[in-house]
């Protein structure tokens, strides 16, 4: 079997994989990770959100950046090479607070907003979230392997860890 190819997503961008290539992106901070998997045909797809709702934002052209929008987008992605929305799953990573601010009011607590917002479009899409490594004051790396669905997290002081 061939070793595929690392197909790197940036930021506020999405991308879909076929069996044996990989899905990568890097600097998660509080963007959000948001990884779809097809096991049946060994399809994934991986948007890097920046933001968590696109009807709040003027300039909302990129539909990559908004976790309302991308999860949608990337959906339709993986159906056009052979996926089935009733068998995804999902994988979310990143989220962070990276910064330490003294009121934390809900509004600059991007990464949560975006974790929830992601959490929330999933549920009424019906696919469940079978791992997630999010939260915390640190970035990732996340890379999934379409041959397996494994997603590895990669972070600095804190190791790796394969969901």
């Amino acid at each position: 079997m061939k070793d595929g190819k690392v197909i790197k997503v940036g930021m506020a961008d999405l991308n879909v994989a076929e069996n044996p290539d990989k899905l990568m992106t890097l600097g998660l901070g509080s963007c959000i990770g948001i990884v779809l998997y097809d096991s049946a045909v060994k399809v994934g797809g991986l948007a890097h959100i920046m933001l968590p709702d696109s009807t709040q934002i003027k300039n909302n052209s990129n539909l990559a950046k908004f976790a309302d929008t991308a999860i949608d987008v990337l959906i339709k992605k993986m159906v056009e090479v052979g996926a089935r929305q009733t068998r995804l799953v999902a994988k979310l990573a990143g989220g962070a607070q990276m910064f330490d601010f003294k009121q934390t009011s809900d509004e600059m607590r991007i990464g949560y907003r975006n974790e929830m917002a992601a959490r929330e479009i999933l549920k009424e899409l019906g696919i469940p979230i079978v791992a997630d490594d999010t939260g915390s004051n640190y970035g990732r790396t996340i890379e999934l392997d379409t041959s397996t669905g494994i997603l590895t997290v990669k972070t600095i002081n804190h190791g790796l860890k394969e969901i």
